[in-house]
């Protein structure tokens, strides 16, 4: 939990590394958050095998494990099979397949199958409003990307605070703040109203210093910039 001027968030690693697990602040991190790209960097070989590993670590904090499938009979498959693996497990479910078309049919039956969800690669309200009556009585949780929203030259605290208000007045889901780009995304997240924020072990590392005056972060520079100058002994 990251608390900022009386406000709080729910924090989940996004994708550490086993021995990251291992060592994390269990007061501070809530959840943890993978993708297939993350498996791929993380350098797993099998991801069922891999995602058992995961589990195992939770401790039962609520994780997040992505399935692979681009069509309906395989999605339920794989979603069955992670959500098998603990009741921890949210199983991710992006938004619609590879061709744009929906998932809507594959989320109304996991969510007729009493499995938890995470629907992912959301980036508008649109899209929300399109799933909310299949989910509004669930706690399912909806990842917004705000970092990628944000790339496309969009100001994504605007759209998430819209987004969060809606889904709060239409279910009982939870929005999670998704795709951060600096640490000072866990603030914003906050302001938005969100309910969860996902971020890499390095970023949360950062809100450390939000403590810091400029003036003295100010001269660590300073001194980082001279220290690194004498250590590579260069010459006028």
């Amino acid at each position: 939990m990251f608390i900022y001027k009386g406000n709080s968030i729910e924090v989940y690693l996004d994708g550490p590394s086993l021995e990251e697990m291992k060592s994390i602040d269990k007061k501070l991190v809530d959840g943890f958050t993978f993708n297939p790209t993350l498996f791929k960097k993380l350098h797993a070989k099998d991801y069922i095998s891999f995602s058992k590993e995961i589990v195992n670590l939770t401790k039962e904090k609520p994780v997040s494990l992505e399935v692979c499938s681009d069509d309906y009979e395989e999605t339920l498959r794989q979603a069955r099979l992670l959500s098998n693996l603990g009741k921890n497990v949210y199983v991710k479910i992006p938004i619609t397949f590879t061709s744009g078309v929906s998932t809507i049919d594959v989320i109304k039956t996991l969510i007729s199958e009493g499995i938890k969800l995470n629907i992912t690669a959301i980036f508008t309200l649109q899209q929300i409003k399109e799933i909310i009556k299949v989910i509004s009585d669930t706690k399912t949780i909806l990842s917004v990307f705000a970092g990628r929203i944000y790339d496309l030259g969009i100001d994504a605290k605007a759209k998430l605070s819209e987004i969060t208000n809606y889904v709060h007045d239409n279910s009982k889901c939870k929005l999670l703040w998704a795709s951060p780009r600096m640490s000072y995304d866990l603030i914003s997240a906050i302001e938005s109203n969100c309910d969860i924020i996902t971020i890499q072990n390095s970023l949360l590392a950062k809100a450390n210093i939000f403590q810091k005056s400029s003036k003295e972060y100010s001269l660590e520079t300073v001194k980082m910039f001279y220290d690194d100058a004498m250590l590579a002994n260069y010459k006028f």
